[in-house]
């Protein structure tokens, strides 16, 4: 089994409260249960609050961990810059409130060392095997709406886009940075998994234990919001590539 390396990015934005605990935990499991080389990418938003403090002091602490200070605010343009920048043959990304269990990261790094065609990993809530606790009704109703509507405009077939633990190989990741659109908000790695689908990649919809953290900063209507003009856009460009391999 040959050796590989994975990267963790952590995007955040005002994190203070939970970024040393989410970055300390991490680092502990990874201490105890991950035999391969690993480095933890912090990347922040641009907070203004005192996560660049304590970014910086777990640099310092670990050798493992850099800070990275990315100019714009938004999930997407975060995993963007962390793809860019990793060197590591798997790259991805987890919430720092750890609200996907870590045992499923020891898991995603088995799969891509005894899987070679496997290329994504997408850890899914709504999966019949998943187990989430703590969610409100509300945000299942969203959450579970936009899946439906993902199904219906696009026929993703994963059971989730939005669980917050997504995995790929270096490469993979590069092409899909190329191919997709400059989103900076969340919408990006729903765009990321359904370019992935088209592509025909070879995608794991991994079933995880999903803990709600109730101090989280979504705001709902506003993201509802941003779905609905993201589908439109999204399914726009797609429509538009078609006609032109059409033409080619």
């Amino acid at each position: 089994m040959s050796e590989m390396s994975i990267n963790l990015l952590f995007p955040v934005l005002n994190e203070r409260l939970r970024l040393r605990n989410g970055i300390e935990k991490s680092m502990e499991y990874l201490k105890q249960n991950v035999t391969i080389p690993y480095k933890l990418t912090i990347l922040d938003n641009g907070s203004d609050d005192e996560t660049p403090e304590i970014g910086t002091e777990l640099e310092k602490k670990y050798q493992e961990v850099s800070y990275v200070r990315v100019g714009e605010r938004g999930v997407g343009v975060a995993f963007r810059k962390g793809i860019e920048l990793n060197e590591c043959d798997i790259v991805g990304y987890m919430d720092i409130d750890l609200s996907t269990d870590l045992k499923y990261l020891g898991k995603t790094i088995e799969m891509f060392q005894n899987e070679p065609e496997l290329q994504y990993v997408n850890g899914s809530r709504f999966s019949k095997e998943s187990d989430t606790k703590g969610r409100k009704w509300y945000r299942k109703i969203t959450s579970m709406g936009l899946v439906f509507l993902l199904k219906t405009v696009f026929h993703m077939k994963a059971t989730d886009a939005v669980c917050g633990f997504t995995f790929l190989r270096k490469d993979a990741a590069e092409r899909l940075v190329a191919e997709s659109s400059n989103d900076n908000g969340w919408f990006y790695t729903i765009e990321f998994l359904l370019r992935a689908e088209r592509d025909g990649m070879v995608i794991y919809d991994m079933p995880v234990e999903w803990q709600e953290d109730y101090n989280t900063t979504v705001k709902i209507w506003k993201t509802i919001k941003n779905y609905l003009i993201q589908i439109y856009k999204l399914k726009k460009a797609f429509k538009e590539e078609d006609k032109n391999v059409k033409k080619n």
